[in-house]
């Protein structure tokens, strides 16, 4: 073995301690970024591989009655592959054992065979029997919050006819890999359900022989969907088409690439902190390292060793620091990222799990984590090299110090000597200790970022479920009603107050952009459903005109005072051009809001309804469900309390995990940055402290003195920490900022105490890591130490 080498190792051992605290901040920041690219690469190939085998459609369009004789004429449509109708309609169930009503979206399938697009996975049972009409298949989410087996009934309202069905299959679909059901944020799989039948049984109910009110088609490779949506909407407009749309806006696969869009987020922003703070580490412990073997340096060049090979013995030493902390990285990455993978899967109910993160996850987290360190390390290794065998035999001349501000003050006479010790120490280094402080910080920032995802989704649910919300009970009609059916809701009974509503699909167009959306018609004073603005309180809705959220404004990019022409996707569809009267701020969605008679008038409508809004009397709860379940003319029922139930209940599946890693991740960092730090000043002041030991110092007061600086560097930490979490709290909402929400950047005074606490609390298990070796220090071999 070449000598160097020898004593490579021998330097490794003996900084064991610091190689192993370095090594692990590495592995943290190689494991988060492996864990999110991994998770990315999986959850991205998962999907892929899903979507191909069971043939997801590529464009999706709903419309009111057409002849299956049209069908050809949609496949005539130039970059076309596969069309296939379908019946798709919804139904209110009754649940034996469940008091509330519950939703079904009834999708048919074919007479014979399997379907031609968005097959099923059968998880148990079997396709229906087209003879048998009460017979169906299930969605598995919602077959196991219910409790439903193979055999069991349901009793189902649909098209007004009370039915009873039979489940003879449960199955998962790539359509509905996040089963949402109408106004929903997150999927309800108690509330919710997929139901496929027989194309006869749903084409008999709905009056629909011969016909269709769905069609979905896949595309030839290279073709652009646009083309074949407007094509495609021209021969369905006449047919009450709604206006097609393809895979990207389709909302089950809108809601899994947004979430792997935050997962890149996540894996661009993170590791970078821990590799910055892993380059200062081992910046602080070569540079160390370099000073002690001053002497050795000038040896080995006095002996014949070349420049190149001093500075590469040195460069190798941070290397394999390095290569230990991506090793133990990428281990905890894969088994981070699996867990991660298995969470999503669950979450968008796959049927298989493709963990197969690609060798470039591993190759860019470790590339990176060897620049970091090995740019950390430069300045050091260059002074080694630069070093003359003269010059570097000779002890280094001691710095010159003076009378810092501070002792001249009235506050240093009030302090003992050992607390002016650690002061003088902190402040006779300033660069040396800033660093420190920014590194502890960056623990503190870390912790900030995760709890202020918590905080965040509080002020969410606090504006758009509490401030904005006001109704206990939604429902859905399946069509537009005359204003009597609210009086018909009004006398149901335990309901206190009803709130009509007109939501209108259309698809604006401003310039060279268009967006598909619904416009919500509200009343002139609303009670129980508010336009909101989330920094300005209730909104005054204008007799005419439209009032956008900011997030429509930004796709459209429209400003106050401009025209924009919606083309109405339903009825007569008439293309209007209404202007925007306001803009407002909200953090979820891309809502637009008219009053409830501008909508009629521009529909040429009376005072009609598709959404009621009730506020009902919990005691009579029971009582009024039992009457929805039977009430024609409703396609869903959204309860506002189960929607806030079912947020939470996602948010602490999801948010409450990551947020207990990130703390462990924050741990290892100040953990990492205060050891080695006590470490560097025990190395240097070992012959010091012992000194004083000899003179009379208790083992406490130089426990004090040598740990009491840590301690005052990580309470000066404490702040920076809190400011560079703020501000990358800032930076990171805005990075969330999708169509589907916006975080709020909110961030509690407790959350600030929690992150200063834990990281406290790490600083005080590094101190005693440090303290067991000052107990164990060997007075008599440290004062024979040459200078």
């Amino acid at each position: 073995m070449h000598p160097l080498d020898r004593k490579l190792l021998r330097d490794l051992w003996h900084l064991k301690g610091q190689v192993l605290a370095i090594a692990v901040v590495i592995a943290t920041g190689v494991g988060v970024m492996v864990q999110s690219l991994g998770a990315i690469q999986s959850l991205q190939a998962t999907a892929d591989a899903y979507y191909e085998r069971y043939r997801f459609a590529d464009v999706f369009c709903h419309l009111k009655r057409a002849p299956k004789s049209l069908v050809p004429r949609i496949a005539d449509i130039p970059g076309v592959q596969t069309v296939e109708p379908r019946i798709v309609e919804y139904a209110t169930l009754d649940i034996a054992g469940f008091e509330e009503p519950a939703t079904a979206l009834l999708s048919s399938l074919p007479e014979r065979g399997k379907p031609l697009l968005n097959q099923l996975a059968l998880q148990s049972g079997r396709l229906v029997d087209p003879a048998k009409p009460e017979e169906v298949v299930v969605n598995e989410k919602f077959a196991v919050a219910q409790g439903l087996t193979l055999g069991d009934t349901v009793k189902a309202v649909i098209n007004t006819q009370k039915r009873t069905l039979r489940i003879v299959g449960i199955a998962l679909s790539p359509e509905h890999t996040y089963a949402i059901g109408p106004g929903a944020l997150m999927p309800d799989d108690k509330r919710y359900a997929i139901f496929w039948m027989g194309e006869r049984a749903l084409a008999g109910a709905f009056d629909l022989d011969g016909a269709f009110n769905d069609v979905t088609l896949t595309l030839l490779p290279h073709t652009a969907p646009e083309g074949v949506i407007q094509r495609l909407d021209r021969i369905l407009a006449p047919f009450g088409g709604s206006g097609a749309y393809a895979r990207k806006d389709q909302i089950s696969n809108w809601f899994l690439m947004s979430e792997i869009d935050q997962l890149s987020t996540m894996a661009r922003l993170l590791p970078s902190i821990f590799l910055i703070v892993a380059a200062f580490l081992t910046n602080m412990v070569v540079d160390r390292l370099i000073a002690t073997e001053r002497g050795v340096i000038g040896l080995l060049k006095a002996f014949g060793y070349s420049d190149l090979e001093v500075g590469w013995h040195y460069m190798k030493l941070v290397m394999v620091i390095a290569l230990i902390g991506v090793v133990f990285g990428s281990f905890l990455g894969a088994g981070l990222g699996q867990w991660t993978t298995s969470i999503y899967a669950q979450m968008y109910s796959f049927p298989f799990l493709l963990f197969r993160p690609l060798p470039d996850s591993f190759l860019i987290a470790g590339g990176l984590s060897l620049l970091a360190a090995m740019v950390g390390t430069a300045s050091a290794v260059r002074r080694a090299v630069r070093l003359a065998p003269a010059e570097a035999m000779r002890p280094p001349a001691p710095p010159s110090f003076s009378r810092s501000y501070l002792a001249q003050t009235g506050l240093a006479r009030l302090l003992d000597q050992p607390t002016r010790m650690i002061f003088r120490q902190v402040f006779r280094w300033p660069l040396r200790s800033g660093l420190t402080v920014i590194g502890i910080g960056m623990s503190v920032a870390v912790l900030i970022i995760a709890l202020q995802w918590i905080d965040s989704i509080n002020r969410m649910i606090d504006v758009y479920f509490v401030a904005a919300q006001r109704q206990d009970v939604t429902v859905s009609l399946t069509d537009i009603q005359p204003p009597s059916v609210l009086r018909d809701f009004e006398n149901l009974p335990g309901v206190l107050a009803v709130e009509g509503q007109r939501n209108l699909d259309v698809r604006a167009h401003l310039g060279p952009r268009n967006k598909r959306l619904q416009i919500n018609g509200l009343p002139a004073r609303q009670g129980l459903y508010l336009a909101y603005d989330d920094e300005g309180g209730e909104i005054d809705l204008p007799p005419d005109g439209l009032v956008i959220s900011t997030k429509l404004a930004e796709i459209l990019g429209a400003k106050t005072g401009d025209l924009i022409e919606l083309e109405v996707l339903e009825g007569q569809r008439p293309v209007v051009e209404v202007p925007v009267v306001r803009i407002f701020n909200t953090f979820i969605g891309y809502p637009a809001y008219m009053r409830r008679e501008a909508v009629n008038r521009m529909m040429r409508e009376t005072n009609v309804v598709n959404t009621v809004h009730m506020r009902i009397d919990p005691n009579k709860q029971a009582e009024l469900f039992a009457r929805l379940k039977d009430t024609p003319h409703v396609a869903s029922v959204t309860l506002r309390q189960a929607a806030i139930d079912i947020f939470n209940e996602t948010m602490a599946k999801t948010v409450l995990v990551f947020v207990g890693m990130f703390a462990g991740f924050a741990s290892a960092l100040a953990i990492g940055v205060v050891y080695n730090s006590a470490r560097i000043a025990l190395s240097e002041r070992g012959r010091e402290l012992a000194t004083l030991r000899v003179i009379g110092f208790t083992r406490f007061e130089i426990s004090y003195i040598l740990l009491g600086q840590s301690l005052l560097l990580t309470v000066m930490a404490l702040p920076v920490g809190c400011l560079i979490g703020n501000w990358l709290a800032l930076s990171m909402a805005k990075s969330f900022d999708t169509e589907l929400y916006r975080i709020p950047a909110v961030i509690e005074p407790s959350s600030f105490g929690y992150a200063m606490l834990v990281t406290l609390a790490a600083a005080a298990i590094s101190a005693l890591m440090v303290r067991r070796r000052l107990d164990r220090l060997d007075l008599i071999a440290v004062l024979k130490t040459r200078e």
